[in-house]
């Protein structure tokens, strides 16, 4: 099996105790933990309107945890660039990239990030900005690029900057693109996992080599829970559990602690909604992890995995991660 890398997916989430600036610190905590096990990067998601997420201006976030970090690379998982302008995103990933040279990753997506009244909020009333994805994501290599120079508008201190750029996605739209374009691939499995395998072999086999990648690079975004017992990871993921159903339900609430045996006092409709849509969980301890992941990334072939750990313990959830990190060390050294 190729070596696989490993990284973090963290959206600021509030706990039930805490608040934005106390989430804040707990991504802070896990981006300075990841970096001294060995992830490769960090990336944190653009949400609106959204009271119990904290990573709404997701470039600022992006700025700070860079900044308590030394080398692991910050990035947007992702940057929804419908609701921005493309010069304004060059700028503000250029000045990252120029602070903290060769560690700031770009990931775009299409999706709103939000409701739809949010959405034309953002976008001041124009919600065929959607559309625009493919040629704003265009717009946004030209600002990098340094055959920009003889534009009418240039993007400083974003031009001549080499930052990677990723195409997320949750549905074989972004697939199609992100082949078209020879770029990596992102996919949100940790909520969409229906159309992983169909998304990710259409993007396979359409990739088309360019100047930014020479062949396909999968990334799967996997909700990942590791404890010393698997019963005690799967008492962890209650929390986990009980977050899909608040906003399948649209009864969101900040994350709470476990419920024992949550899964048991549900209706069955609530149960037919939310496990499929976690059905790229990985919850156990480190052996059962092990072979989880394994078979994961051989039946997809799978380059890099993305961990998203909604624990409400903080000291617990660092633990998971570093679990998980021995658990990818283990699969790599076999």
């Amino acid at each position: 099996m190729k070596k696989i890398t490993y990284s973090v997916l963290d959206l600021s989430m509030i706990t039930k105790d805490g608040n934005a600036a106390t989430a804040i610190e707990r991504t802070v905590d896990l981006a300075q933990h990841a970096e001294k096990l060995g992830y490769e990067r960090v990336w944190l998601a653009e949400h609106h309107n959204m009271e119990f997420i904290a990573s709404s201006a997701t470039s600022v976030l992006i700025g700070h945890v860079a900044a308590k970090t030394s080398k692991i690379r910050v990035g947007s998982g992702g940057i929804m660039l419908p609701n921005h302008a493309p010069l304004a995103i060059a700028e503000q990933f250029g000045t990252l990239e120029t602070m903290y040279p060769n560690r700031i990753d770009l990931g775009l997506g299409r999706a709103p990030g939000t409701d739809q009244q949010t959405a034309a909020a953002l976008r001041r009333g124009d919600l065929n900005t959607a559309y625009q994805f493919p040629n704003d994501v265009v717009a946004l290599q030209k600002f990098f690029s340094e055959g920009n120079k003889t534009a009418a508008v240039r993007a400083f201190p974003a031009e001549g900057l080499d930052i990677p750029i990723w195409i997320l996605g949750s549905s074989t739209d972004s697939a199609y693109l992100a082949a078209e374009m020879g770029l990596p691939y992102a996919f949100a499995s940790h909520f969409a996992p229906k159309q992983f395998k169909i998304a990710t072999q259409i993007y396979r086999n359409n990739f088309r080599p360019s100047p930014y990648l020479d062949k396909p690079y999968v990334l799967a975004c996997v909700n990942g829970i590791a404890a010393d017992t698997i019963e005690e990871a799967e008492l962890l993921s209650m929390s986990l559990y009980k977050m899909f159903s608040g906003i399948l339900t649209n009864a969101r609430q900040p994350l709470s602690p476990p419920i024992p045996n949550l899964l048991k006092t549900w209706p069955q409709d609530l149960l037919d909604a939310v496990l499929p849509m976690t059905a790229c969980s990985f919850i156990g301890d480190k052996d059962s992890l092990i072979e989880q992941f394994s078979d994961f990334a051989d039946e997809h072939q799978v380059d890099e995995f993305m961990i998203t750990g909604n624990i409400y313990d903080n000291e617990k959830r660092l633990k998971s991660y570093g679990i998980l990190a021995e658990v990818f060390e283990t699969i790599n050294r076999s």
